[in-house]
């Protein structure tokens, strides 16, 4: 699909998806060169590749059943759920009942949104064969009018199961410590405040984000330092 172009810091940056090693390297180039305080931490962030997850249908129940516990417990629990159900499907998870779906370690809010994603799907109400086809805010509207997917679960979700780089998911905690650090402040901003902060990193806010998070990581490590 051809991808429109913006002008950024006098720079025409592409929209692409799945942003391959050479032009996440190109993106943050272009990101330290809008942004002083990206370009105080881009060196202490090594080359990395754009994670990959599984997208679709599938994906999204997965990564909805794997949130808030361990990343062993959510291998453990969708093992079962795929043994178990033997296909995940839209007809399959609507053909069971909530205390089925918990029977294979779903929590019954998880069991609940797995079938609002299902009923999405056979509804009409979203067509993830189409996903790929909607730009970042329209995939963003269709996914978080299912109930129990949220700002952050779609955000993520359509960066590393189907590669939009200019998504920035403000609400998660880490990031926010990473851009209170980046900027200095003594207390975190507000998701609100992040957002807008955010704006400025178009249309490489994902990019900025991976750098975020590495930064963050790397500094829990202790590989890096502030100044």
């Amino acid at each position: 699909m051809a991808r429109s172009f913006d002008v950024v810091g006098g720079v025409k940056a592409p929209l692409f998806h799945w942003p391959d090693p050479s032009q996440i390297a190109e993106a943050r180039k272009v990101l330290a060169a809008m942004d002083p305080a990206m370009a105080r931490i881009d060196n202490r962030v090594t080359g990395f590749e754009w994670p990959r997850r599984p997208g679709g249908f599938t994906g999204l129940v997965k990564m909805v059943v794997g949130q808030q516990v361990s990343v062993a417990a959510a291998d453990s629990i969708w093992k079962r759920f795929e043994t178990g159900m033997g296909q995940i499907t839209p007809s399959s998870i609507l053909a069971s009942d909530e205390d089925h779906l918990r029977s294979f370690g779903l929590s019954r809010p998880k069991a609940r949104y797995a079938r609002e994603i299902a009923l999405a799907q056979t509804s009409g109400a979203i067509d993830f064969e189409q996903l790929d086809g909607l730009d970042s805010d329209a995939a963003m509207s269709a996914l978080t009018a299912i109930k129990g997917v949220g700002h952050w679960t779609a955000a993520t979700f359509l960066m590393f199961s189907h590669g939009h780089s200019d998504l920035f998911p403000a609400g998660d905690v880490i990031l926010q410590e990473a851009v209170r650090l980046l900027d200095g402040t003594e207390k975190r901003a507000t998701e609100k405040q992040i957002h807008l902060r955010a704006q400025a990193w178009q249309p490489y806010r994902g990019i900025a984000a991976m750098v975020l998070w590495r930064f963050h990581s790397a500094l829990r490590r202790g590989d890096v330092l502030m100044d």
